[in-house]
């Protein structure tokens, strides 16, 4: 029982992180909008360090080569998904809110659950490595979800929005823990395809939305800080990489 409380205690910490958004609230609207588009290029790298850095590898270290093949299941489904959401959501020409912050939401709560599993497995072996390795996807989940606000912001959500959809993505986390605590013979067999699907999401995101989304700030001083804060997104996800074992 001590195991479930610290598995739950854990994954709440790491979801309220998802909060972090609410020191930009008292931000007049068109400066939070630039705030967003800089966001917006750090989460972009972001994404893809997160799938080339950490979900990618660790899928394939417990799948093999087959988590390619779920990786490219993920980028259709999520393709899929926009079709669907375009269909559902803009029946106009224009989309109040962009379909991105969906899909975002969605692949955020994949990676939200499998930081769960993770911090689950941990305390499963000793209460020293749960907490070491609960410090650790803090860590890193700080910038993602920060980035994660300013999509959701951008993509055209109020602030109070964006702080409650990426809240209720990142109590996804502790689903993920307590799953992993009841499961956790099961949790091995499940995690590789969940990982990989989760890359191909984040893969999807940043490349067919985000990245187009730059593409509209043509100028010479937005694209150069857009292109170092992209980078800076990568640099952050590829540090991580050192600390962190996803």
């Amino acid at each position: 029982m001590a195991t479930a409380v610290n598995i739950l205690l854990a994954t709440t910490i790491v979801s309220l992180v998802s909060l972090i958004g609410v020191f930009f609230l008292s931000v007049r609207e068109a400066l939070l909008r630039q705030v967003a588009m800089l966001l917006v290029a750090f989460a972009s790298g972001g994404l893809i360090g997160g799938a080339f850095f950490h979900l990618i590898p660790a899928a394939l270290t417990l799948a093999g080569e087959r988590a390619f093949s779920v990786v490219v299941l993920g980028l259709v489904l999520f393709f899929v998904l926009e079709k669907f959401l375009y269909w559902r959501h803009c029946h106009e020409e224009t989309c109040e809110v962009h379909n991105f912050t969906y899909l975002n939401l969605l692949g955020d709560g994949v990676h939200n659950f499998l930081d769960g599993t993770l911090i689950a497995g941990s305390f499963l072996v000793n209460v020293e490595l749960g907490i070491i390795t609960t410090t650790v996807v803090l860590f890193h989940e700080i910038p993602q979800e920060l980035g994660d606000f300013g999509v959701l912001i951008y993509g055209g959500f109020s602030r109070a929005q964006a702080l409650g959809y990426n809240l209720l993505s990142a109590l996804s986390a502790v689903g993920g823990g307590m799953c992993a605590y009841f499961f956790s013979v099961y949790v091995r067999d499940l995690q590789a395809p969940l990982l990989a699907f989760a890359a191909g999401g984040f893969l999807y995101i940043a490349l067919v939305d985000l990245l187009p989304e730059l593409h509209k700030r043509r100028k010479l001083g937005e694209s150069i800080v857009q292109l170092t804060l992209m980078l800076l997104g990568l640099a952050v996800l590829w540090a991580t990489k050192f600390v962190a074992h996803d």
